[in-house]
Formats: structure tokens, sequence, C-alpha cells
């Protein structure tokens, strides 16, 4: 009787594990950023002493970013790691030793297709364009990164019922005029627009176009905001030679495609939504602390939207994580008192560092917005490189399964809790 009694215990225990409460993800990454970034952001858009909508996240932990066959992980290689809970190498496109992996729940699909297959709502927003793997390996496999065109179709065709992105110039064919493309690159005289407009979704262009949008009316959603990115990736003085901004004005911004999304989705049921901040890993590769520092705000604005969202549905994870750091960007503010002159910078530290000020190299300091006691501090952006280092990335969470997030955190645990949160099983 003893024995069939702690059976029983036992696998009372072993279903109450794997009975957690089911509810919706919203994973934000915000690519290309590490702590630095975030310190930066901090200084210049609220100030050292005030929190920015990042601070405000009740899970941290200390990202762990190495990948089977590097120390620094790509884009895509962390994509697949996060879509499929298992350790990639530096070339996979949701690919592993060239064929679509086994999941770490068990199944060959990513996170994402397993949502669909169980009637989660999903959707997809990114600054960048529509191949960028930070979204697209949720949707889909490629044997080459590069393979724009390909992966282009496989995320159209997906099924998802919501796609923000640019890149249109991928889903129309040569000799066919875009919204915002002079010709497309198609070569197969698929036209994606039209096939997603015969497939049940409401297409648009503009910010104004979404923000005339009812999320009550669409099926599903099809948003192609630009040529190729929403932003323009290039140094400060090449935008400022070329009258640029840094991100475009008819674009919407990623805060904007977040809460329309969140409200679109949430009305389906449980939903699944990946966004990527792509400019905050473009403008770093650069060397564009300008452009940084606009990318990752605009990054935490979307998260405030996603706070937001959570305050009055609990049953919400937000899980923000990037794999690595573009550039390596660093405050230089303890020998600014070495500068002779603070109006504008030495185009170098004396390491050979290279210095941005507010508009470029040779330029003006930033200054802080004040502290709690009024004070303000100039400072410079320095960087040590212009690809992906391991650097100091954060991963912070907030709402349902927060807990979680805590200590040391390897890339592939926000696959797991992403999962518990969707699923209500907590993965080995």
């Amino acid at each position: 009787m003893k024995k069939i009694f702690f059976v029983f215990l036992l696998g009372l225990s072993v279903i109450t594990a794997q009975s957690n409460q089911k509810g919706n993800v919203i994973f934000i990454h915000p690519d290309g950023t590490g702590l630095s970034d975030w310190n930066a952001l901090r200084l210049i858009k609220v100030g050292p002493d005030n929190d920015l909508n990042w601070d405000k996240l009740s899970g941290i932990g200390l990202y762990q970013g190495h990948i089977r066959n590097r120390a620094t992980s790509s884009s895509n290689a962390g994509a697949t790691i996060h879509a499929y809970g298992v350790k990639a190498d530096v070339d996979d496109f949701g690919l592993i030793d060239n064929q679509i992996p086994t999941a770490r729940s068990g199944e060959k699909m990513s996170i994402m297709q397993e949502a669909m297959k169980n009637g989660i709502a999903v959707g997809i927003i990114n600054s960048g364009s529509i191949e960028e793997p930070g979204t697209a390996v949720f949707l889909t496999s490629n044997i080459k990164r590069s393979n724009y065109l390909e992966i282009a179709k496989d995320v159209i065709q997906s099924g998802a019922d919501l796609i923000f992105c640019g890149g249109e110039e991928f889903l129309i064919p040569e000799g066919v005029k875009g919204k915002h493309s002079t010709n497309g690159k198609r070569k197969d005289n698929l036209n994606l627009i039209d096939w997603a407009l015969k497939n049940g979704y409401t297409v648009i262009y503009t910010r104004e176009e979404l923000m005339n949008l009812s999320p009550q009316l669409p099926k599903k959603v099809l948003g192609v905001f630009a040529s190729r990115s929403t932003f323009n990736d290039e140094t400060e003085e090449f935008l400022r030679e070329k009258n640029l901004p840094n991100y475009s004005t008819t674009a919407p911004t990623l805060a904007e495609m977040t809460s329309f999304a969140i409200e679109f989705l949430s009305r389906k049921g449980q939903f699944f939504l990946v966004v990527e901040e792509e400019g905050t890993d473009n403008f770093g590769n650069r060397n564009n602390a300008n452009g940084k520092l606009e990318a990752l705000s605009r990054a935490d604005d979307a998260i405030g939207v996603a706070l937001n969202f959570i305050e009055n549905n609990s049953n919400t994870t937000l899980i923000t994580a990037s794999d690595s750091e573009a550039g390596g960007m660093e405050v230089a503010g303890y020998e600014i008192d070495n500068f002779e002159n603070l109006k504008t910078l030495p185009e170098r530290d004396g390491n050979g560092s290279p210095l941005d000020g507010v508009e470029g190299t040779g330029t003006a300091l930033f200054v802080s917005k004040p502290d709690r006691n009024g004070k303000s501090f100039p400072f410079a952006i320095a960087w040590s490189c212009y690809g992906d280092v391991t650097g100091g990335v954060v991963a912070r969470a907030h709402g349902l399964n927060a807990e979680k997030m805590k200590g040391k955190i390897d890339n592939t645990d926000i696959y797991r809790i992403m999962y518990l949160s969707l699923f209500g099983i907590w993965l080995n």
C-alpha cells in the first residue's frame, strides 16, 4: 500500500511539473546589443539615475552566447539556437549539419512552427529586411543565409498571421516596380505580394496605412515598409553628405509595429510574437553611434509597449536578448578632460580606438540627461571593432515565468523559457 501511494505521489509531481500555466510570449531581439549599449542609452535618453523600459524588467540573466564552433555567435546561428533550443554552427540558418534539427522539445521544427501546429497565433516584426535571421529562422530554414529570395518566399508562405518587415525587392519579380523598390530582384517571375493578397493577407506599405488599419479587420496582415531595411545603415558622415535620416520617415517605428501586432494577435487568443530591431546591429557594425543609440531607443520603446500589455495580461512572458554585440561600443567618459577642445573630439583615443561624438568622428561630445542632482555628463563613444563580439550580453524577462531568467543563462535557455510559457512544460 505504501509503495502504491508513493508511485501515485511521484506521478502527481511529474504531472504538476508539466502542467504549468500556458500563456503568450513576446520575444524582442535587439540584435547586436550588450550591457554597455544599454548603459549608453540610459545616459542619453533618461539620465544615469533614471530607468529605461529595459531596466524595469524583473528577470535578469548573464547570457552565454558561444555556439558549437565559435566563441562568438553569428546572427543566424544565434537565431537557430533561439528557435530550436540546441547549439548550432556559425553558418547555420535553421539547419544543423545541413538538415532540420530536432528541437529541444523533440520535434523537427522550430518553436514558432510548433506553436502554429498547436493553434497559437504567431507574428514576426523586423525593422530590417524580411530575410534577416533573427525572425526568419523561426519560420524557415535554408542552406545559406545569402539565399535571400528563397528565404523571403518561405517566410511569406509560412502561414504566419502577421509579418512586418522591409525587403520588398525580394518579393517582386525583375522588371516590376514596387511601392518602395524601383525594380524587383526575383528571377522566378513570382510576385509574393500578389500571392499574399490571394491568400488572405491585407497588405500595407507605410506608417500612415498602419495607423489607419483596425486590428479587428484583417484575417492576416503583411506590412512591407521598405525596399530593403527601414533604416539607412551607413556612417554618420555618409548620411550627412547624402542628407539621409537614420530611419525612413514613411515606415512605422518598432514600437508602433509592436503595438499593432500585440492588439491584433491577442484578439486571436494565445499568441507568440518575435520582434527584431536590426538597426542596433547594423549601425554598430558601421560604428555609427548616433544611429545605434536611436536604434536602441526604438527597441526600448517597443519593450515599453510590451510592458504596458503585461500590466493587464499577466499570462504573458516578455523576453529580450541579443546573441552578440555589434562593434563593441563603450562609453568613454573618464578621460574627456584630456581632450583639448570639448567642442570636438579627436578621431581616436590614445590606443587607437575610433571615437564618435553626436555626429560622428571629430564632432561634439554627447551630453547625458541630468542625474538626480541635476548634473549632466559629457562622454564619447569608443569602438573596438566593426564585427560582432561576445562582450556582455544580458538577457531580461518580465511577466509569466520571468523568475526563470536568473544567474548564468545559456543561449539555449531562451528557447526553454519561451517553451515553458507557450506549452506549460519545462524541458531538460
